[in-house]
Parts: C-alpha cells; structure tokens; sequence
C-alpha cells in the first residue's frame, strides 16, 4: 500500500475512534465507578498476568499504546506507576487528559496524540520505560505488525518487559454476518489475509444501544506467527505465550458472560471449539539502534534507520473490532 492509502486508513479509523470516545465516556459506556473512586480494575486476566509479567508497579515508568481515552493507563498509574498513554484520537487525548485531572494524577500521567509509528519522535524517550502495555482490540488496526514490534522494543530500557492481551486471529476468522443455520459464528475472513479487512457497521462492543455515524472501518488481521516472528526479530525473547477461552467482550452473540478456566469460571459457549484470546508477555534482550519513524514511505517501503537497517514499524489498534470480522476493542493507531 502507498503512503496516501495508509493515510486515507488512518483517517477512516481516527472518525470513528473520535466517536467513540464520546460514546464510551457517556452512561452505558465504560464503567468508570471504581476508577473515579480511586479502585481502577482491569479484567480478571489481565490482573492475574501483570502480577505474574510485571510485579509491583510502583515507582515504575510505564508506556500504554493504543491508550483510547486513558481508563487503564489510569488504572495502572492509580497503583503507583508514571505513565504515558500514546493514541491517534485527539477526542481521546483532550477526554484523557481531562480524566488525569479529575483524578489527581496529572502529574503522574503524561498523554501523546500521534500515529503509534510516529511515537518514537513524538514521546522520544528511547530506552525509557520499565513497562509497555497493549491490550485488546490495538494490533488489529495496525497494517504493520513487525513495525509495532519495534516501535516497543525502542521504548524499552535493557530487561524491560512488554505485556500483549489481543483477541485471538484464529477466532476473527469467524463472524456472525456468516453465521450458519445454528446461529453459530461462520467463516468470515483468510486467517493469512493479510491486505485490510473493511466493516461498515454502526453498534459499539461496549455500548451495545449506540448507534454511530462514523459506522467504516478498517483494520489487519495478524497471524499469530506473524506476531511472534515480530517480537523474535526486534530481539525481544518471549518469557510467555498462551491462548486463552474467553475474551473481555462478546465477540459472537452465542458467548455468555462469565470468566475464564485460567482464572477459575466458567467459560463460555463455543469455547472447546475455538481459543478466543491470547497473552504474551516478552523481555527486552539487546539494544539494536535507535529506530525512526516506522511509517512506510510514498513507495509503499518501511522508512530506514540511520544506518540503513530498516526500521519495522508498527502493531495491535485500530479500535476494538466488533463480533464482525476485525477485531473491536479498545484502541486504534
């Protein structure tokens, strides 16, 4: 794809995340109770596998990409980390900003708009952070995984970790649109498609009663090998990988709520057929050079370091992907 494609991408995306801010802000959104009580929760994976990835987060620097509107990046500075979120909505920034202030952690909590392949020169900060963070719904609105991969491993100190939550790609190969005489998901999408997955579809995963202007996207499925060789070749070593039986939206009409075998629920239906998510959790082993932006050039090639390496660029948001084909959660580019 050119650069004017990507860009044309990009703009589709950043209409309806703008959107969404608003949406998911607003009742019948996100619940933002126990945050704005000072009691920030993520979901019971999530909190099971950080402790385990990460440890104690206070006194810890930490970098939240694909952040939308800040709710967890607030969460996890509520437990005493320094954060800065990075996202593409300048709805979502101002909204997050804003948010940081009600809650007394402005001063704890840092919010960068940009493209997450511009992050590099936009936060700076090479070598910074303890921690990275990307979770749900992020690498599926990014048409360069491997770019992603070293847009975090240049954010990264020596030893530093990376923590990965994204729907699974063998599960996004299914939808409802396609769903059989049973009522059951059907086959949606190539699990090695990798040109971009175009939705017209205008209800949210969160607020299931919106109904959006901005109802286009377009988003990138990831083979989950594609995601590994990323990480492996930005010399970040894989401390785990797991697949998982639930997902913190309802990805297909037949899925009930309920927790995951991993944290001692109950799962839900259609779970023995299929993984639903997966975890990744990674350690920076060796600096390679500082990398640049990792947009492709007007030529359709990824841009190039000082020293001619090329610089792979970017990774897991275009917004949350809905039960319909690309993946809705929570953040774009």
């Amino acid at each position: 794809m050119s650069g004017a494609d990507l860009e044309a991408i990009y703009a589709v995306n950043r209409r309806r995340w703008d959107e969404l801010v608003g949406v998911h802000m607003a009742p019948g959104g996100y619940d933002l109770a126990p945050l704005r009580v000072g009691a920030g929760r993520l979901n019971a994976l999530e909190e099971a596998e950080l402790a385990e990835a990460f440890g104690p987060l206070e006194g810890q620097r930490l970098i939240h990409l694909q952040c939308h509107f800040g709710a967890d990046t607030l969460t996890l500075a509520q437990r005493g980390a320094t954060v800065t979120g990075v996202d593409f909505s300048a709805e979502a920034v101002r909204a997050a900003e804003g948010l940081a202030s009600e809650l007394g952690l402005a001063g704890r909590a840092r919010f960068v708009r940009c493209n997450l392949y511009d992050a590099p020169a936009a936060v700076g900060e090479p070598g910074g952070f303890d921690l990275a963070f990307v979770t749900w719904g992020a690498i599926t609105w990014l048409p360069d995984i491997r770019g992603w991969a070293r847009v975090v491993a240049h954010f990264l100190r020596p030893g530093g970790r990376l923590y990965l939550a994204e729907g699974h790609p063998a599960a996004l190969v299914f939808d409802d649109l396609a769903a059989g005489p049973d009522g059951m998901p059907g086959w949606f999408a190539p699990y090695f498609a990798r040109a971009p997955i175009e939705m017209d579809q205008a209800d949210d995963y969160a607020n299931r009663e919106a109904v959006l202007e901005n109802s286009r996207e377009i988003g990138f499925l990831h083979p989950l090998g594609d995601v590994v060789a990323a990480l492996v070749e930005a010399r970040l070593g894989i401390r785990f990988l797991r697949e998982h039986d639930a997902v913190p939206w309802q990805m297909f009409r037949c899925l009930v709520e309920g927790q995951s075998r991993d944290v001692g629920g109950q799962p839900p239906r259609f779970t023995d057929r299929l993984r639903h998510s997966g975890s990744i959790a990674v350690n920076e082993l060796e600096r390679s050079g500082e990398p640049v932006s990792g947009r492709p050039d007007s030529n359709g090639q990824r841009a190039t370091g000082r020293t001619g390496e090329p610089v792979v660029g970017a990774l897991e948001s275009v917004g949350p992907q809905s039960s319909k084909g690309v993946q809705s959660g929570k953040d774009a580019v």
